[in-house]
């Protein structure tokens, strides 16, 4: 029981880390059917800065909690003015082209940004120093730390603020409305590049946070470490219905269940066969299966005929 008791707490983890990233993707594709490949490399930026920052703050003295702080704060910048630049100078540019040439080039943006992030911070994995605090608790026979307390409430206000900023701003009216139909949402006066960059920025934002907690609950980070990640997102974000905000946080959670449970239990329903360094499979399987049998996915948005 408390082997299942961990294994369903740390699915919720991963499974929250999924969910905010794959916002970033269902975001983009809500209102430009574009899958955004280079958002996993976001993640990793956002990491990658975190880290850096946190490094010279520990260098200058700062108490952890500000330090923390302005980690956060300048991978959420730096990780908005990324994602502004991918928008207007990598998607724009490609918005009306064929649907094949905006997707070769965000998979060019990702490996551009993953060279990058070798070139400035090496090959070797970076360690995240430990300004989080360390303590740890035990719930209904689980080992919980402060980094996953930290990380699940972290996620569950993140999905609250984009819910209520989706469904009752301005902004998020004319997010909608884009993805109802760019060419009458633009007749309504609505500035359809603003709005497509405010939701870049968005998406960053919040890949830049997912980054930060996941280097964090790790320990380390890595150029790679957003490649995978990202697919994984990405298979979230199908699994719950690609474009539909509920459907990625769903997708999310029920992915790192799937992952974290089969992880747990493979060794044993396979006789040993198996063991848990083959976690990976069980995602890109539930993709499969998901593209097979229900594309839509489990809250598949209405199919919308564009204007």
């Amino acid at each position: 029981m408390d082997i299942l008791a961990q294994q369903i707490l740390n699915g919720l983890v991963l499974g929250s880390i999924y969910a905010v990233v794959a916002l970033g993707y269902t975001m983009v594709y809500g209102i430009l059917e574009l899958i955004n490949f280079a958002h996993g490399e976001v993640t990793m930026m956002g990491a990658m800065v975190a880290i850096s920052v946190i490094g010279l703050g520990l260098a200058a003295g700062l108490p952890a909690l500000p330090l923390i702080v302005l980690a956060m704060l300048a991978a959420i910048a730096a990780c908005m003015l990324l994602g502004l630049g991918i928008e207007r100078f990598a998607y724009r540019p490609l918005r009306r082209a064929p649907r094949l040439a905006p997707l070769i080039t965000a998979i060019g943006m990702s490996i551009l940004l993953q060279n990058i992030a070798m070139m400035i911070w090496g090959k070797q994995y970076i360690p995240f120093p430990p300004v989080f605090p360390q303590g740890e608790h035990r719930i209904l026979g689980a080992h919980v730390t402060d980094v996953q307390i930290i990380i699940l409430i972290t996620t569950v206000l993140l999905m609250l603020a984009l819910t209520l900023l989706v469904k009752h701003t301005r902004l998020g009216r004319a997010m909608r409305a884009i993805a109802q139909s760019q060419p009458v949402a633009q007749l309504m006066g609505v500035n359809v590049n603003a709005v497509v960059a405010a939701t870049f920025a968005i998406g960053s934002a919040l890949a830049a946070v997912a980054g930060v907690l996941v280097a964090a609950n790790y320990g380390q980070a890595q150029y790679y470490m957003g490649f995978l990640l990202g697919l994984k997102a990405f298979s979230a974000a199908v699994l719950g219905g690609i474009g539909n905000i509920a459907g990625a946080m769903l997708g999310g959670l029920l992915l790192g269940l799937i992952e974290s449970l089969g992880a747990g239990y493979i060794g044993q329903l396979t006789g040993g066969f198996l063991g848990s360094n083959y976690q990976d499979v069980f995602a890109f399987f539930v993709l499969i299966l998901v593209l097979v049998f229900r594309p839509s996915g489990l809250l598949g948005e209405r199919v919308v005929e564009r204007a």
